[in-house]
């Protein structure tokens, strides 16, 4: 094994951590329409939207890390749905390294519809965002 002298490793480069722009598309979904582009924190919003919209190992297309798991829930007792729903958000959320953190779930229930209200903590400020499942 040969062994580096001592005035190489001196001359080691110092590497630094750029961040790549998160430039996408621009998902117009009121209108259903892809037009021009967006960035910083409509483009996390945009991507959470994705990954909210997206059941977990559901499409070959995407990476079993990618998307939610919703659909067992369907059938499932309400007070179960309330405890596994802010879990399963959290864990499809902060896949994505721009996000950190998923906080202050409000949950309510309204025949069946189990609607999740929560705010995503990002790297580039707070989104506010809310997911409906249906169980029953």
């Amino acid at each position: 094994m040969a062994l580096l002298p001592n005035a190489l490793l001196n001359e080691i480069p110092e590497f630094k951590i750029k961040t790549q722009p998160n430039k996408t598309y621009k998902m117009l979904i009121e209108d259903e329409e892809v037009l021009g582009d967006t960035d910083d924190l409509e483009a996390i919003e945009q991507a959470c939207y994705k990954v909210l919209n997206t059941e977990r190992y559901r499409y070959v297309i995407y990476s079993w890390n990618y998307g939610v798991e919703l659909q067992d829930l369907f059938g499932k007792p309400i007070p179960y749905v309330f405890s596994e729903l802010p879990r399963r958000i959290r864990e499809a959320l902060i896949q994505d390294d721009r996000v950190s953190d998923v906080t202050n779930f409000d949950l309510s229930n309204q025949k069946g519809n189990v609607l999740a209200k929560f705010e995503v903590v990002t790297e580039k400020g707070i989104i506010k965002m809310e997911k409906g499942v249906q169980v029953m």
